[in-house]
């Protein structure tokens, strides 16, 4: 058991960002005892899990709507949202990955010559 700010500790973000999750309804928000809100494992484990949800893309909503699958077993539907989610991360990748060719092309050019604007300047001031 700990409290607020150790479970904040454990799973690597603000004490404000928890009191964030209990609000938004994705983490309980346990009854005092002895004046303190005491925090178990169990805590720990769905604050790590919401991080690491966020770290592979998921907004809070989809993060709430995971839970409540958890909850109710229905690994369809937690089998589409990954789906969709992969969808959009390749669409991010290919997407990052064209701006990446376009910055390197606009670098080259640069360095191909000291005469006249910066073609990496000139490119982004349109």
């Amino acid at each position: 058991m700990t409290t607020i700010g150790g479970l904040a500790e454990a799973g690597g973000v603000g004490v404000e960002t928890v009191r964030y999750y209990q609000r938004r309804g994705l983490m309980e928000t346990p009854a005092r005892g002895s004046g303190v809100r005491r925090y178990g494992m169990e805590d720990v484990r769905r604050l790590r899990f919401i991080r690491q949800a966020q770290a592979a893309g998921f907004s809070l909503d989809e993060i709430a709507e995971l839970i409540a699958l958890d909850a109710g077993r229905d690994r369809a539907r937690a089998r589409e949202l990954a789906r969709e989610k992969i969808g959009a991360l390749d669409a991010k990748i290919a997407e990052l990955a064209a701006a990446r060719g376009a910055l390197q092309k606009l670098a080259r050019e640069c360095a191909a010559s000291d005469e006249g604007p910066c073609p990496i300047i000139a490119a982004f001031a349109g």
